[in-house]
């Protein structure tokens, strides 16, 4: 747990006192509104879809025009890199940040992520949801479920099998794991077609099923069966390091809860989240969800507000006392792989 924010946690997940606290988020919402901040920019969407489009559709030509090259294997690579960013938007439609009408952004997702990147975009919204009703909760948020990786103590207790072996080294083994997780989004999208819990589990499947076709035969009509094989590692491992990179500050070492031991919506959020501080570049790298506190406080504001809102909600938590941890991207990724090997500790 990190240290910044273990203070008096006990106190603040206290149930008494909540009537109060709610007004906080009230009067924090009034000065991001009145900031302007909540308003949608479909100008700057109209210019990062076109962008990240672009860049998407001449990276495929390139790979037409290659051929049968070694030199696929670094476009490889560039591949890796858009479909992060294809995914980052499919993110942004998700939270309704480029428009509030549902039809027409449910479409744009699944055309987004099932057709374009092969992520069920049905799939990924429902446990996204989930995962901002109960940031770090261990019952509740699904991206803390034990599964090859422990989150707490409690849960490496419990482990057993190739988790328990993990869950020693885990630390050590993120990064690697990474390179699987590319693979796993696909797989987890087909199978949630199995659930019963997708809405519209026809036209996943038919949207998932063409990019998996197109891609797969786009890749072995141009490339060797070797450089194939090779190329589809290379991204997909690559996609999957990106897309764990991208979220894995966010959460991962900051304080957990369970049971009904939960602070109210405000702090809850904060305490939760945290900030990963870069400049530009790191905006653009982790599609802006580097201000992972004001995302999960407001998840309808605009991505490119997210950096405006920050110094507002940063000084709103000091008037009220409330721990607001932000670091630099490394010191993120050291932060979330010492609590890694901490919550592993019973398993040694």
């Amino acid at each position: 747990m990190s240290r910044l924010c273990q203070v008096s946690i006990d106190d603040i997940a206290r149930p008494e006192g909540r009537a109060q606290r709610g007004g906080d988020y009230a009067r924090l919402s009034q000065r991001i509104s009145e900031a302007g901040l909540l308003r949608r920019r479909p100008g700057y969407y109209v210019v990062r879809f076109a962008t990240v489009g672009g860049l998407f559709a001449g990276a495929w030509v390139a790979f037409f025009a290659l051929g049968d090259s070694w030199w696929q294997l670094l476009l490889a690579a560039a591949l890796a890199v858009l479909f992060g960013q294809v995914a980052l938007l499919a993110h942004d439609l998700a939270h309704r940040q480029v428009s509030r009408r549902r039809g027409a952004t449910e479409l744009a997702g699944l055309l987004v992520g099932n057709l374009g990147i092969g992520l069920s975009y049905g799939w990924w919204m429902d446990k996204h949801t989930r995962h901002h009703a109960n940031p770090n909760h261990e019952e509740l948020d699904p991206d803390v479920s034990p599964d090859l990786l422990v989150w707490s103590q409690n849960q490496a207790r419990a482990s057993s099998g190739v988790a328990r072996f993990i869950g020693r080294r885990q630390a050590w083994l993120f990064f690697p794991l990474l390179t699987l997780e590319g693979f796993n989004l696909h797989v987890s999208g087909f199978r949630a077609l199995f659930s019963g819990n997708l809405k519209r589990r026809g036209l996943e499947a038919v949207l998932l099923s063409t990019h998996v076709v197109a891609y797969l035969a786009a890749v072995f009509l141009v490339l060797s069966p070797g450089k194939a094989v090779l190329f589809i590692l290379v991204h997909q491992g690559l996609w999957g390091v990106y897309m764990g990179s991208i979220f894995a500050p966010n959460h991962k070492g900051m304080p957990m809860f369970s049971g009904d031991a939960q602070p109210d919506f405000f702090r809850k959020q904060v305490l939760t989240s945290r900030n990963v501080l870069g400049g530009r570049f790191i905006d653009v790298a982790l599609g802006g969800l580097n201000y992972q506190i004001e995302h999960h406080l407001f998840p309808a504001m605009p991505s490119v507000h997210l950096r405006k809102a920050r110094p507002i909600v940063r000084d709103y938590c000091a008037e009220l006392g409330v721990p607001y941890h932000e670091t630099g991207l490394f010191a993120s990724y050291r932060e979330a792989l010492r609590h890694m090997h901490d919550t592993g500790a019973p398993l040694r």
